[in-house]
């Protein structure tokens, strides 16, 4: 768990802001950790019944036979659902039967790694932020033995080739860092980095105002995770979103299919169907609210605007770490 937030300014070396993780939030004591993906979805795969998650099974088409949902598989398979919940990523196959506006590119892309310290690390708790000078990097420790790290930028004409391969793209972070004030250490986590641990991404969004008005749920159809709010990764709330929306869809989902009665499946399909529409009703705002937040933190603390960075280095660094702030204190309820 993260005690405090450093940010500094990439031009200077100054420390433009530090925040304490450890204070109270709304519901309590806040709680700022970096988890690896791959070790929380083995978690979650833990705790489901062996069989229930199929590898490998991108839709291609999407038909429909009265109230269930015909999948056509990529492998020639096909599945019939009674609900269907797309949870199948930035280029969901389910948004788009929705209706849901295609997501965009921001102009930035984004590197990460992960450094490996099989003695520990020995850095402390400590969330740092280097900002402006037309990048945003940080790193901040997953445990005693290994550091994440990330690195976004506006791709140039200059950059041709760095995306070629891993080694190119650690070679190019570490170029541009080493032309601003960052700290040795900064420097020395990315160079530690395996090559397998590098990867680089152009970085896409939905356009807000795209939510207010598009279909979250149709009948018994909806969307979550990265299949309903792509994002950039300003706010390091992507994967937790995507656990709000699991636990806000299956309290709804579950109320629907928790009641027995007489009718049989016609009142079974309104309450899936109304389940949905509460669900995306509860998810849309704060939807809309994260991607609007976090494109707009990316936005101005990448930014190597002059009047842009010196509001920023002055006057609202703080008001951008509080920001980060309210948006991971944020009670989903309970399931």
């Amino acid at each position: 768990m993260f005690h405090r937030l450093r940010v500094v300014a990439s031009a200077t070396g100054e420390i433009v802001r530090e925040a304490d993780f450890t204070q109270q939030g709304k519901r309590g004591a806040l709680e700022i950790r970096c988890v690896r993906r791959d070790l929380l979805l083995q978690a979650l795969e833990g705790e489901l019944p062996k069989g229930t998650i199929r590898y490998s099974s991108k839709i291609v088409s999407i038909e429909e036979d009265g109230n269930i949902k015909i999948l056509q598989l990529a492998d020639g398979s096909v599945l019939r659902a009674k609900v269907l919940i797309g949870c199948d990523g930035i280029n969901s196959v389910v948004a788009k039967w929705l209706g849901l506006a295609k997501p965009s590119y921001s102009g930035r892309s984004a590197a990460r790694g992960l450094a490996h310290y099989p003695d520990g690390h020995g850095f402390e708790p400590k969330f740092l932020m280097f900002i402006g000078n037309g990048f945003r990097s940080g790193m901040l420790p997953c445990n005693r033995t290994e550091i994440y790290w990330f690195f976004t930028w506006t791709p140039s004409e200059h950059d041709k080739g760095a995306d070629e391969s891993a080694a190119k793209m650690k070679q190019f972070v570490l170029d541009k860092l080493r032309g601003s004030k960052v700290p040795q250490e900064a420097l020395a986590v990315i160079d530690k980095s395996e090559m397998s641990d590098v990867l680089a991404a152009p970085l896409r969004f939905r356009p807000p105002l795209s939510l207010v008005t598009g279909s979250i749920s149709k009948g018994n159809v909806c969307v979550a995770g990265d299949a309903l709010h792509p994002m950039t990764p300003d706010l390091g709330q992507g994967g937790c979103s995507a656990l709000e929306d699991g636990v806000v869809l299956a309290r709804c989902l579950g109320e629907a299919l928790a009641v027995k009665d007489a009718k049989g499946g016609s009142a079974e399909k309104e309450r899936i169907e109304a389940g949905l529409r509460q669900y995306a009703r509860i998810r849309r705002w704060r939807s809309v609210e994260l991607i609007a937040t976090a494109y707009t933190i990316g936005f101005i603390q990448q930014s190597d605007n002059a009047i842009v960075s010196f509001l920023r280095d002055k006057f609202l660094s703080g008001v951008l770490a509080g920001r980060l702030l309210k948006m991971a204190d944020y009670d989903c309820g309970a399931l």
